[in-house]
């Protein structure tokens, strides 16, 4: 199925990653969170530069959409490269704790340096950063322990920088999802559209979904769920076999369907990205 290439960078992400990069400057600690489906795809290439010596958290979200042995696997090859993933399911408030302990553990390394200078202690100041739609939000009014920025299960919700004060300690600032503006990388653009995390403009859902079925092909996922085998069909003959089934025909709904119940865990748990053998 060919359709163009998936690009999307709207006026208001690139408005935003101007103004978010002015204020890096002013900023401790970096919380950089990640879809766990998809932890590479939802690395912004530019991320490391701009983070530079500051601290990082590094947040994995939507534990719950992934298996416990991808969790494991995950957390193996990060250690392995001196980093530290912390897991959450924002939504519903798991794995929050750790994420606070980490930005206050960060805050209280970068007070001791600065009483080293002779300066003054003061809050820790921390942005969230990652790309749209991964959980940024939600993660936010789960530390603060209230609904204080919007949350969507949306690209684009956020789109306006603001700093907010989780505690005496902490300040935060929720910055809009921030996105290469060159998808070059067409694999990791495909999963990103089909975990939702670019605007649905940007994409075509019955190639989307195709993809989406060759890339879980070989669990039994589509089957439970729709009681149609996959066998050797591509991706994009099951999509139109299982609308003339189901659908009335209609692969368009099909297609959405399909991706729906991905993205609402209703194919079960999936990891669409595994740690990649060096």
């Amino acid at each position: 199925m060919s359709s163009p290439p998936i690009q999307w960078y709207p006026g208001h992400i690139a408005k935003a990653e101007k103004a978010l990069l002015e204020q890096l400057k002013r900023v401790d600690v970096v919380l950089e969170v990640r879809d766990a489906r998809i932890p590479l795809s939802t690395h912004h290439p530019q991320v490391d530069q701009w983070i530079g010596e500051k601290g990082r958290i590094l947040v994995m979200n939507r534990m719950d959409m992934i298996p416990p042995k991808a969790k494991e696997q995950w957390t193996e090859w990060f250690r392995d490269r001196g980093e530290e993933p912390l897991f959450t399911d924002a939504q519903h408030g798991k794995g929050i704790e750790a994420i606070s302990k980490a930005a206050q553990a960060a805050g209280v390394k970068m007070n001791q340096r600065r009483l080293d200078r002779g300066m003054l202690t003061r809050p820790v100041r921390a942005v969230v950063i990652g790309f749209p739609n991964v959980g940024k939000s939600a993660l936010i009014n789960r530390l603060l322990k209230k609904r204080v920025v919007e949350s969507a299960r949306r690209a684009g919700v956020t789109r306006q920088l603001r700093w907010v004060r989780i505690s005496d300690q902490i300040e935060l600032l929720d910055a809009p999802g921030v996105l290469p503006n060159k998808l070059t990388n067409q694999e990791a653009a495909i999963k990103l559209a089909i975990c939702d995390d670019i605007g649905e403009a940007a994409y075509d859902n019955q190639r989307v979904a195709s993809e989406l079925i060759e890339l879980i092909r070989s669990s039994s996922a589509l089957e439970t769920r729709y009681g149609l085998e996959l066998g050797d069909l591509t991706g994009e003959s099951y999509l139109k076999v299982l609308a003339e089934a189901n659908y009335k025909n209609d692969a368009e709904r099909t297609a959405r369907q399909i991706l729906t119940d991905f993205r609402k865990g209703n194919l079960g748990a999936i990891a669409l990205e595994m740690p990649p053998e060096d």
